[in-house]
């Protein structure tokens, strides 16, 4: 595919403007032919300008230009005197550029991936074996702005995952039993628990929470005489609730004065547990 070609001429008495895209030495005062170019008002358009360009964290001064090199033709306003300046259609995008060989066109895709088995049409003679096939590219590439559009959607996929994975968490809080459902309630948490506030509650076991580590819990002390008196060891799985959800649990039998059966139903966890 070939390139454009400009004419290079030395304009006396211009001012000098340069082309601020990477790997563009186009400048006003050796050129007659090129435009130079301002960047757009429109904050969403000169984004999409800076991006293009690759020039992210670009500092945009008055003086900033990009030649006419970049633009389609469809893009540029010819003037209708020899005198008067070309301009730009309201929205054009820079996309011509040395990394795409100024062309806007994708690249032929190739690869093992897109081959399909397509089997021949009956009545119709095999394909002949001297017939040239086209041989693979091994040096096409995506167009940058393909590679850049996949980023994009990947990171947009990742807050979508993100944002399921914490309401699955919220609607999990909201089904279960513990002192996270009823946060926001301070007159449930007034109660089950007696304290006045979630607030309060938090205080008190922040106060206690270095200790409830060393604490030995009644299933254990259960599980050590059984195995000590030489039965069953029974259901010694350990702690099956958080710490602070233990507590929870423990407030709530104060409280309320529910059975440890209806505590292990609404905690969901074994009856020796408790």
């Amino acid at each position: 595919m070939s390139s454009r070609s400009f004419k290079c001429l030395r304009c006396e008495g211009a001012t000098s403007m340069y082309c601020c895209v990477p790997l563009c030495d186009t400048s006003s005062r050796f050129n007659s032919v090129v435009s130079f170019h301002t960047f757009p008002l429109d904050k969403e358009t000169s984004k999409k300008w800076i991006h293009y360009i690759r020039r992210e964290d670009f500092n945009i001064t008055p003086n900033t230009r990009v030649c006419s090199r970049h633009f389609k033709s469809d893009d540029l306003i010819e003037p209708s005197a020899p005198t008067g300046r070309r301009l730009l259609k309201k929205g054009a995008v820079p996309t011509l550029f040395e990394w795409n060989n100024y062309s806007t066109s994708a690249p032929r895709r190739t690869g093992a991936w897109q081959r399909r088995e397509v089997s021949p049409p009956l009545n119709e003679d095999p394909v002949p074996v001297d017939l040239q096939h086209e041989e693979h590219d091994y040096c096409s590439f995506p167009v940058p702005a393909a590679v850049d559009l996949s980023l994009d959607q990947t990171e947009d996929l990742r807050k979508e995952v993100e944002q399921l994975r914490k309401q699955v968490e919220e609607l999990s809080v909201r089904h279960r039993f513990c002192l996270g459902r009823f946060a926001a309630s301070d007159d449930d948490i007034r109660f089950y628990t007696r304290f006045v506030t979630y607030n309060h509650l938090m205080a008190f076991w922040r106060l206690i929470e270095p200790a409830s580590h060393n604490m030995v819990r009644v299933t254990r002390a259960r599980a050590a005489t059984t195995r000590s008196e030489g039965g069953a060891s029974g259901n010694a799985s350990g702690q099956c609730l958080q710490p602070i959800d233990e507590f929870f649990l423990f407030m709530v039998h104060l409280s309320v004065g529910l059975t440890q059966r209806d505590l292990a139903h609404r905690f969901d966890i074994h009856q020796s547990t408790d």
